[in-house]
């Protein structure tokens, strides 16, 4: 049943268009792109810089995604501690190391930026 599903789901992203003649092989998905994202979309003019920041920006976004997860930890640890000393003791190490993880992310975000604009300034 599972696989019949994503196979069912799979067939979605083929139905928007027919396909284009003068467009052989894509089955519309470039005009889906187009449509839901803009013109631009479908465009490889992507640059050195551009692909380096992209891949810089996902890098951060996921350490982000590890704080907030580690923050969640921490306070799962400190609630059902049930008053031991070193489990709340863990969670406040936990959390002190996540939010020095945060501010180290956060000035090397900083640091990206202002070094990519100052670099490769945009058009």
């Amino acid at each position: 049943m599972i696989v019949l599903s994503f196979l069912v789901v799979a067939q979605v992203g083929l139905a928007d268009d027919t396909p284009d003649p003068n467009k052989a092989g894509n089955y519309g998905l470039n005009t889906t792109a187009e449509k839901a994202f803009g013109p631009e979309v479908t465009k490889n003019s992507i640059d050195l810089p551009t692909s380096i920041g992209k891949i810089v920006g996902i890098a951060l976004s996921f350490l982000g995604v590890v704080f907030f997860i580690l923050i969640i930890y921490a306070g799962y640890l400190w609630m059902f501690s049930m008053g031991n000393e070193q489990t709340v003791t863990k969670a406040k190490e936990i959390i002190i190391a996540a939010v020095i993880g945060l501010v180290i992310v956060l000035a090397a975000y900083a640091i990206t930026s202002y070094l990519g604009g100052a670099l490769y300034p945009s058009k």
